[in-house]
Order: structure tokens, then sequence, then C-alpha cells
């Protein structure tokens, strides 16, 4: 549980690096303001040449690609509702699938292994027909 508290809070702290720099950007890439009484030359000072369009969706798909995994890491916290008795009972039902799905697998290795000695020997009978025809083509010419 650690791992994922400390995955969250490494999510939260990319998520607040995302923010300021989308904020720091914008701030970037917007024109200046005008003040009254406070007259400056817009020439001055120009906004640097950046395609706003590209950089908001980069950030947009930055920040809710950071969201969905905040979700996803709160999401698999343990419920309050889960107690050892209800994580016991889960592990045994997941032991006992897992039993299961290895006797079904078992079951389909020694299938397979019948079926291929089936197949090889049907290839050396058919190898050894072959081989019986030509010796009597041999035998004939």
């Amino acid at each position: 549980m650690a791992d994922r508290l400390t995955q969250l809070q490494e999510a939260a702290n990319l998520l607040a690096d995302h923010f300021c720099n989308a904020v720091g950007i914008l701030q970037q890439i917007a024109p200046p303001g005008q003040f009254a009484g406070f007259e400056k030359s817009a020439s001055a000072t120009k906004p640097a040449q950046v395609t706003s369009d590209e950089t908001a969706l980069l950030f947009a798909q930055l920040i809710a690609r950071t969201a969905k995994d905040i979700d996803i890491l709160v999401d698999s916290l343990p419920n309050e509702d889960s107690s050892p008795e209800l994580q016991v009972a889960s592990l045994r039902r997941l032991e006992t699938e897992n039993q299961i799905a290895a006797r079904q697998l078992e079951q389909a290795i020694s299938k397979g292994e019948f079926l291929l000695e089936q197949i090889q020997k049907s290839l050396h009978e058919i190898a050894q027909t072959q081989l019986h025809c030509q010796a009597l083509e041999a035998e004939f010419r």
C-alpha cells in the first residue's frame, strides 16, 4: 500500500507541475494587457512565437492523462470495508480459481501431447509407405 501512496503522491506532484507549466506557457504566449494610465508601446514586447493550439492540446493531454492515472491509483487503494477476513476469503477464491485453471492447462497439455504423438505416428507411416512405393517403382523399372 505504501507504494501506491507514493505513486499517488508522485502523480499529484506531476499534475501540479503540468498545471504550473501550462500557466507559465499561457503567460508567455498571452498578448500584453492594457491598463488605463499605464501606456507602454506594444511593439517593444512581443509574445514568443509558439503555436498556442498545439501547446494547449499538449498540456490538456498531459493533465487528462495524469488525472486518469490518479483515478486509477485511488481506485486501487484498499476499501474501508476490506477486513482481513474478506481479504483471506478473496485469496482463497483466487487460489481455487488458480487450481482449476492449472488442471485445465494440464489437461490441454496432455491432449496436445497425445495429438502430437498421433501426428508423428501418421507421418512415420506416410514416410514408410512412400519409401515402400519408391522401392516397388525401382523394381519395375
